[in-house]
């Protein structure tokens, strides 16, 4: 007669009592290395840490470190412009100032992103307008997003989301149809491609990002491309005090622009350049993590893998997972607390849809006015009610999770503990219904 195995602690939930699978902390995804402590002590030492000055002229674009760095974007993405910034949200409302967008005007966007893409339509008076998104590829849904459409319209951000193009043919076509400009949110998919195209470089203006948690570190930056050379002027003006500038640019016919400052110093530009020529290094490390995650996890029914569209490269800022809680047999959010009891963080959802925020809400965002949802010379009825992107809410509060396990320097033997913390939980689940 068998004996039944011991219950020790390694096989029982840490939520229970039991041993973590992972007891030391996976390390941090910092890739910073030898090469940016090189080119940050070269400026150090050399010095200007800044070389901006807010007049016409010849330091109106900056020094030579921030000017390198925007060359090798252009290459890179092979975009004729590109014009850094000291965050992608300043170079976010860099866009929508570039474009003349301001009050009395909507900007439709998807609610499933970093509260910064709605803010900077908001910083200039205009008025965030959400469209549900694509429960597959988790972007904007562009039939939503036509629903939208009104006479106050005059852009659609569209959020590469967890490095995954959005659907731009039809989105294209839309924004011809209707004569409106598309700004790409492409903080977390750089060198993520669509149809061979890379993202960023698909709209009229695409912003990338080195903040800390990105692919490309650099504490805090970012940059903006566009082709056209007008747009990339009043973005160059919006950054460095626009206003100080024009009056010494005589030939200058771009139309009205304030600016502040939202230049980007050397040292920053120094180590975002080194960091955009590991890019492709970095992508491809975190690629090769995300089919080795995915090849364990394929047979595990109630998981919904990431998806990639036909013909699209996704760069993976998150490995993202859809939870069906009948089929898996537990709940998405029991499924990640007992996850983060064995040492891995998963999210619940993602962000919560802005819409749902205070601000929206009470739709005040200047002191106790509700400038710039109800002013003179716009008669529009943003909805922000709960329901409005029914996809959108019930990933968040449901469905969605995400981990950053396959993010570089994390290893294979980091997902082979993950794989089992996973499969320990599953052994478990009815002791978490």
């Amino acid at each position: 007669m068998k004996r039944k195995k011991a219950h020790t602690s390694e096989s029982k939930l840490a939520l229970r009592g039991g041993t973590p699978v992972l007891k030391q902390p996976y390390p941090p995804v910092y890739t910073v290395g030898k090469r940016e402590i090189v080119e940050a002590i070269k400026v150090l030492k050399e010095g200007p840490l800044s070389d901006f000055l807010g007049v016409a002229g010849e330091y109106f674009l900056g020094g030579k470190r921030v000017r390198s760095l925007e060359h090798a974007f252009t290459k890179k993405f092979k975009v004729k412009h590109a014009v850094s910034f000291n965050s992608a949200t300043t170079a976010l409302h860099g866009a929508i100032v570039t474009l003349g967008i301001g009050p009395g005007d909507e900007v439709i966007l998807p609610p499933y992103t970093m509260s910064a893409s709605a803010m900077a339509v908001l910083m200039n008076g205009a008025v965030p307008v959400f469209a549900d998104i694509d429960e597959m590829t988790f972007c904007i849904d562009v039939e939503s997003a036509r629903t939208r459409i009104t006479k106050h319209t005059k852009a659609i951000m569209a959020v590469n989301l967890f490095g995954q193009a959005a659907d731009f043919e039809p989105l294209l076509a839309l924004a011809r149809e209707h004569n409106i400009k598309i700004i790409e949110d492409n903080a977390q998919a750089p060198a993520a491609k669509w149809r061979g195209r890379y993202t960023g470089t698909i709209g009229d203006i695409g912003v990338f990002s080195f903040n800390f948690h990105k692919t490309m570190q650099s504490g805090e930056g970012g940059v903006l491309v566009t082709n056209n050379d007008g747009y990339a002027l009043r973005a160059q003006l919006c950054r460095n005090h626009g206003e100080s500038v024009v009056d010494g640019m005589s030939a200058y016919d771009g139309g009205p622009v304030f600016g502040s400052n939202y230049r980007m110093t050397e040292l920053t530009a120094a180590i975002a350049e080194v960091q955009l020529s590991r890019l492709d290094f970095l992508n491809a490390k975190n690629q090769a993590l995300v089919r080795y995650l995915s090849k364990q996890l394929s047979a595990i029914p109630g998981l919904t893998l990431p998806y990639v569209a036909s013909g699209n490269k996704h760069v993976y800022f998150a490995y993202v997972i859809k939870v069906d809680e009948k089929k898996l047999g537990i709940s998405r959010d029991r499924l990640v607390e007992a996850m983060r009891a064995e040492g891995f963080p998963m999210s619940r959802g993602y962000q919560k849809p802005l819409y749902l925020y205070k601000l929206f809400q009470e739709q005040q965002a200047f002191n106790n006015t509700h400038f710039p949802f109800k002013s003179e010379g716009y008669d529009g009825a943003p909805d922000y009610s709960k329901g409005i992107c029914p996809v959108a809410e019930r990933l968040y509060e449901k469905e969605l999770t995400m981990t950053q396990i396959c993010q570089h320097p994390r290893t294979k033997k980091h997902i082979d503990l993950f794989v089992q913390a996973l499969k320990k939980v599953l052994a478990h689940k009815n002791e978490l219904q």
